[in-house]
């Protein structure tokens, strides 16, 4: 079993500055300004894939690619994604590829509930996700965003009751959270940043904006 490691540790490897820790792993975003020079980025990393990496989500857009190095559900990220990491961004070079790693994030919905297990059984349903855990959904595709559950004490009918979670880079938090207020929202609350700032549209639903530091 490969050993853990935290998600400062991973950032302080060398060779992975494309790369940035988000909800559910790590995730590099790479320019590669066609679909022919992005289909040539897929097919080295389907050959690393071949021989050292265990399956990256790649999406594969008109401009860009993105890529996902999934976290282990039980043991988080290990020294071996950032092996992964590491020759994928070799592989780009190679092609004349730059990365932006201000161009990735993780969407979550999250749900508050009363009887969390009831709720989130018709999710579960309607969506068609997996569980995982006690507290998630998953899109077995991954396509969708997840899906969290919180567990609420009483009722609150003065205040919605899903809200969404972007999990942005941790050197993108102050700077989303300052493009939402300018777009018209407000911060509820910035008691627990940086891991996460609360914020409000003008009607008062809500986003946490998130990131790695602190958790």
């Amino acid at each position: 079993m490969t050993e853990s490691i935290t998600p400062q540790q991973f950032h302080e490897a060398d060779g992975v500055e494309d790369w940035r820790v988000l909800a559910n792993g790590v995730a590099a975003h790479f320019r590669t300004g066609s679909y022919p020079g992005g289909v040539q980025l897929v097919d080295a990393i389907g050959v690393l894939a071949d021989a050292v990496i265990s399956g990256p989500d790649i999406d594969l857009r008109p401009t860009a690619v993105t890529v996902w190095l999934r976290a282990d559900e039980v043991s988080g990220l290990s020294q071996r994604d950032v092996e992964a990491a590491r020759q994928i961004s070799a592989a780009a070079r190679i092609l004349g590829v730059p990365a932006d790693p201000s161009a990735v994030q993780h969407v979550q919905v999250t749900v508050d509930a009363l009887v969390t297990p009831e709720v989130r059984a018709f999710w579960r349903a309607v969506l068609g996700y997996r569980e995982v855990g006690e507290e998630d959904l998953l899109d077995p595709h991954a396509r969708g965003p997840s899906f969290w559950f919180q567990e609420m004490d009483a009722p609150r009918p003065q205040r919605n009751r899903l809200h969404v979670d972007v999990y942005v880079p941790h050197d993108q938090g102050e700077a989303r959270v300052a493009a939402a207020i300018a777009a018209g929202g407000h911060l509820v609350t910035d008691q627990h940043a940086p891991s996460w700032w609360v914020l409000a549209d003008a009607e008062g639903n809500e986003a946490c904006v998130g990131t790695w530091l602190g958790r």
